[in-house]
């Protein structure tokens, strides 16, 4: 039987100052693409192309446009970045393709043109800050990439921690890339903080997490059990290349960990091991990439057509298998439903997990579910969001 070709275009960037990422990402959806290539069941096969805008937000959109028109693309798994996925949006919005979002963000957005597995503020940040706020003070300090990502996660942030009685030290941003942290470890030695969010991105993070481990070498008073760094877009990836002390200690949010220790993950790591060999960690980049191609895939099989608005009706009526266990989206937003996990990173580089028994947590994108009066939480009677629009 001769299967039928879909193109695909991975749109990541595997160059520039978030490449990390990217690349990890890259190899999660080829690695979904060889499974359902190497599948005789399957009446279609991905014929995928990589398109790599260098970390450019202009660029999204250009790669965007050159796949749907001249490649015939009709679906785009891709973009990292807030920035870049607001570039892709009326792009394939004009074209009536669709966009697979595959990683956190500040949600404030729904689009008939986008499926978003990525965690929204309501699936990370939140539980984040119900963990930390009771357990480490109310008196964070809030460093981020300076984009659209920064600005809102560090938003709601400094809106929680007011409602819960707490006080923002200061929010500084740095630009996307940058690796000047030095002045904003100076400041956080000065203002002694609770704990830190870090909306840090790429080479940014990396930068910073290495300066504050220096930090806490120096002076116990920043050890990880009094002052920890914590964060809901950080995964293993990011702390390679590090020291072990510099590695461990932080506190965060995640849908997906390596050591998640569930029936689905495990033979989800047992195939890639058979595949690519055992050893390596599997990321939130990864598992997330490979995620939006499997459900494409399995839409593409339900539906026996790649038609966007075919697809969309599958994907929003029925449950996928995936790596971190069954998930459904709501046809009103297209958020899936996600269970977070907090985790605490060790000097390997991993994740200890707190807890396994999670609930799934329907996304609230424009938070106005999530956090209200009367709501029983560390933020206390009458407490809640002063912008939910």
């Amino acid at each position: 039987m001769i299967r039928k070709p879909v193109p695909l275009s991975l749109l990541y960037s595997t160059t520039g100052t978030y490449a990390t990422l990217g690349r990890d990402a890259v190899d999660g959806a080829l690695a979904a693409i060889a499974e359902v290539n190497g599948d005789s069941s399957y009446f279609f096969q991905f014929d995928p192309r990589v398109d790599d805008p260098a970390g450019s937000a202009e660029r999204y959109a250009e790669l965007a446009e050159v796949a749907i028109r001249q490649r015939g693309c009709r679906h785009i798994v891709g973009a990292i970045t807030s920035w870049s996925r607001k570039e892709v949006l009326p792009v394939v919005e004009r074209h009536g393709a669709l966009l697979w979002y595959a990683f956190p963000h500040e949600g404030y957005e729904t689009s008939d043109s986008v499926i978003y597995l990525g965690a929204c503020p309501n699936q990370h940040l939140l539980p984040l800050f119900d963990y930390v706020l009771p357990r480490y003070g109310r008196r964070p300090f809030i460093v981020g990439s300076n984009y659209i990502w920064g600005w809102e996660i560090g938003r709601i942030a400094r809106e929680l921690t007011e409602a819960a009685g707490g006080e923002v030290l200061a929010e500084r941003f740095v630009p996307l890339g940058s690796e000047e942290v030095d002045h904003l470890i100076a400041e956080i030695r000065l203002k002694r903080p609770d704990f830190i969010l870090s909306n840090l991105v790429g080479r940014s993070a990396h930068a910073f997490i290495r300066a504050y481990a220096e930090l806490r070498e120096e002076n116990v008073d920043f050890s990880a059990e009094r002052r920890p760094l914590v964060a809901c877009n950080l995964s293993e990836i990011d702390l390679t290349d590090l020291s072990s002390q510099a590695k461990a200690g932080h506190i965060v949010t995640n849908i997906y960990l390596d050591r998640l220790d569930t029936q689905e993950n495990r033979h989800f790591k047992a195939r890639l091991a058979a595949r690519r060999g055992g050893g390596r960690p599997v990321t939130g980049p990864f598992a997330f990439a490979y995620m939006a191609v499997s459900v494409l895939a399995q839409a593409i099989a339900d539906a026996g057509t790649d038609d966007p608005d075919l697809i969309r009706k599958v994907v929003t009526q029925r449950r996928f298998d995936t790596p971190i266990g069954p998930i459904s989206f709501d046809p009103r937003t297209h958020y899936a439903g996600l269970r977070p996990y907090i985790g605490r990173s060790d000097s390997e580089g991993g994740f200890e997990i707190f807890d396994t028994e999670t609930p799934v947590v329907e996304a609230d994108p424009y938070l106005v579910r999530s956090v209200f009066p009367g709501k029983p939480s560390v933020y206390g009677p009458g407490a809640g969001l002063k912008v939910v629009k």
